[in-house]
């Protein structure tokens, strides 16, 4: 039989923790990855003759060209998987195609899966086909060069289990501020129809059964914090009836009961850590909300919690059993994994990669406040959004493909250029989260994986826009390939006074939301359901000083500028998003004149 291997050894022969292929791979792989093992030129020692390999692939005309060879079939399969496409010919451009950091982590999640070969994430930036990947692949191949040594696996769930580092860190918040509600996640919807509550009931049980860390607590022993996994058991789903309230209240009285949900704090030691209530408003019309501690969850988590109870509502509703794959391991699997594998020379070289990084970078960025800065202020925010038009989003994006960048990378490297000029500083340091799940098996759990990554961009010598997109992107990648060193033990390393500060390395927060989670929504069969609206006085909590949200919609592009209200007035916020507006569409018009020189009315 052929085998892949897992810590050594070349393909065609077995390597000491390799598994059979068929194992290792999704069925629909399977046969594509027999023929590629059966046609892969050996070495008399069992290795891949590489001067045997196909010739590189040249550029050619964008389209469709099918796979010509066993690695590039199987290349073209998970892209399709991936950017959900129905075919990829091999010289098309993964982010013409869609594609974004995101979607790379995962590409190069099923590469190693699927040949047992560690390809770097800079790889698919560097060579964006199918083709030029495959290159890589077999080059990997050739050499031998295995896939990380240490899988993700179940373990026994004997005697104390640890956290995650970062579950262990905001235990340390938890401890310091146990009255916060600063890292409570809140969904909530608006129901049209008649909602069968036992179904929501049993999908919302089954829910919490398939995932361990939505029945997790925390407890402190022999001083440290560890993981309480509690038995499946009924989720509470209280009823506030509030149909006894004149109709014209009712809109206004939900959208305070989800305020007061959103801001009630948790107990991390007695939990749970997800709370539920419906809200009835008449026979047809209710709300249902979700509030979870981040310590559990995370932005990606919310995507599959709606799609699975969607899936879960839905068989339950029609009396049917749910037919959802049972995950193949838990969180507490991969806090484990995380604290085995990120010891020894691991951790050695990715510290250093991170010391090397941001030893010596700036402790505040100097932004000016109509207020000054005090410890431990109000985390109370509010929000100003923005939008660029059609012609200057459509700059960008090409701008960014003709970098070899990403639309993040282009609007990341004209916020850092704003904060440049608000501050004065010649160094920017900002905070972004990225998804942190760099194994498939991981991709369908609920569980806190999120980690951050801290960039410092240099702005120093006058750069071009054109210029700075280069540094910024070399400033991610290099990040990106070092993602999953946790920002817990990152701050623990750098900054080891900081207690239990929430963000001790950075002040101002950058992300781009992507498409598909912005529109995913909870479908509960005929019931229609919408977000609630927040109520016109509603403000929200926030961990930094600033956090920039851009998303994508449609030609143009968006975002919202939180920032705490008790260091920022309205007035302040409207400028610098005015300036943010024109510095890019400026960049967009002339990427090569120098950032000074771009148009800032704002001053």
């Amino acid at each position: 039989g052929a085998w892949v291997g897992g810590g050594g050894g070349g393909a065609g022969a077995p390597a000491a923790g390799g598994a059979h292929l068929g194992d290792r791979l999704p069925a629909y792989m399977v046969p594509a990855a027999m023929v590629l093992l059966e046609r892969l030129p050996l070495t008399p020692n069992g290795k891949v003759d590489r001067r045997a390999l196909p010739a590189p692939a040249r550029e050619g005309e964008r389209a469709y060209a099918a796979p010509r060879t066993p690695v590039e079939e199987i290349l073209a399969q998970i892209w399709a998987e991936v950017l959900e496409v129905e075919r990829v010919g091999v010289h098309e451009g993964f982010f013409e195609l869609g594609g974004h950091s995101l979607l790379a982590t995962r590409v190069v999640s099923r590469v190693r899966e699927a040949f047992g070969a560690e390809v770097p994430l800079r790889a698919l930036f560097e060579a964006p086909t199918v083709a030029g990947l495959g290159e890589r692949v077999q080059a990997a191949l050739a050499s031998g060069e295995a896939a990380r040594p240490l899988p993700l696996r179940r373990v026994l769930r004997e005697g104390e289990m640890a956290p995650s580092f970062g579950q262990e860190r905001l235990w340390e918040v938890f401890r310091s501020r146990p009255g916060s509600a600063a890292f409570n996640l809140h969904y909530a919807l608006r129901l049209g129809g008649r909602l069968r509550e036992r179904a929501l009931e049993r999908a919302l049980d089954e829910l919490v059964r398939r995932h361990e860390a939505l029945r997790t607590t925390f407890r402190a022993s022999g001083g440290r914090v560890v993981q309480v996994i509690h038995p499946a058991a009924p989720v509470p789903l209280p009823e506030v009836d509030l149909g006894g309230l004149p109709e014209a209240a009712r809109e206004g009285a939900v959208q305070a009961l989800a305020a007061e949900e959103a801001a009630r704090a948790f107990d991390l030691e007695r939990g749970p850590l997800l709370r539920a209530v419906r809200v009835r408003l008449g026979e047809e019309d209710g709300a249902v909300l979700f509030t979870l501690h981040h310590v559990v969850s995370d932005g990606w988590s919310t995507g599959v919690l709606v799609r699975e109870l969607s899936a879960l509502y839905e068989a339950y509703g029609a009396g049917r059993e749910p037919e959802l794959p049972e995950p193949e391991v838990q969180y507490a699997d991969y806090a484990a994994w995380q604290r085995e594998w990120l010891r020894g020379e691991v951790l050695e070289g990715q510290l250093a990669y991170w010391r090397g990084r941001l030893e010596g970078a700036p402790r505040l960025l100097a932004l000016p406040t109509d207020r000054p800065r005090r410890p431990g202020g109000s985390d109370r925010a509010a929000a100003r959004g923005l939008r660029l038009p059609g012609e200057v989003s459509r700059a960008l994006r090409s701008l960014a493909r003709a970098e070899g960048c990403t639309l993040y990378m282009a609007l990341l490297a004209g916020w850092q250029a704003l904060l440049g000029r608000y501050s004065g500083q010649a160094e920017v340091v900002v905070g972004t989260p990225i998804a942190g799940r760099t194994q498939r098996e991981v991709e369908g759990l609920i569980g806190f994986f999120t980690n951050t990554l801290v960039l410092r961009t240099d702005l120093s010598g006058g750069p071009s826009f054109r210029e700075l997109l280069g540094r910024v992107r070399e400033v991610a990648l290099g990040a990106y390939g070092h993602q999953e060193f946790p920002y817990a033990r990152l701050v623990r390393a750098l900054r080891p006074e900081s207690g239990a500060e929430e963000m001790p390395l950075f002040q101002v927060v950058f992300e781009l939301e992507h498409a598909r989670a912005a529109r995913e929504t909870l479908r509960l069969g005929r019931v229609e359901t919408a977000p609630l609206r927040r109520s016109p006085g509603e403000r929200g909590r926030l961990r930094s000083e600033l956090r920039l949200t851009m998303r994508e919609e449609g030609e143009e592009i968006g975002g919202t500028l939180a920032y705490r209200t008790e260091l920022y007035e309205a007035e302040r916020i409207g400028r610098m998003v005015g300036d943010y507006e024109a510095l890019l569409a400026g960049a967009a018009a002339d990427p090569d004149r120098p950032l000074p020189e771009l148009f800032l009315p704002g001053g």
